[in-house]
């Protein structure tokens, strides 16, 4: 996965019972740029995603942006954000 494509993340892993964002283990994604698929851990992904990678969810109007949040008590971790605020899109992707 190069750091210059994007990726759309289509399907989540939780590694519990609870469905959270923080809860999520892998992720599966896809790269229109590129054709390239594949799939990587939580902290794999959040560390491309902080060396500049682009993630979102979702297509037209309903894309989303993905970014890092780093809580102080835990592992940092992955959520969508748009329209100026963090919401929960990743939480509605099929799981695999």
């Amino acid at each position: 996965m190069g750091t210059k494509m994007s990726i759309e993340i289509t399907h989540v892993r939780y590694g519990s019972t609870r469905k959270t964002e923080d809860e999520i283990v892998r992720y599966k994604w896809h790269s229109n740029e590129t054709s390239e698929s594949g799939e990587n851990d939580k902290s794999s992904l959040v560390a491309w995603v902080e060396d500049d990678g682009k993630a979102y969810v979702g297509s037209g109007s309903g894309r989303s942006q993905v970014g890092v949040v780093k809580p102080s008590n835990a592992q940092a971790y992955l959520r969508t954000y748009a329209d100026g605020q963090w919401n929960n899109n990743l939480l509605s992707l099929p799981t695999f």
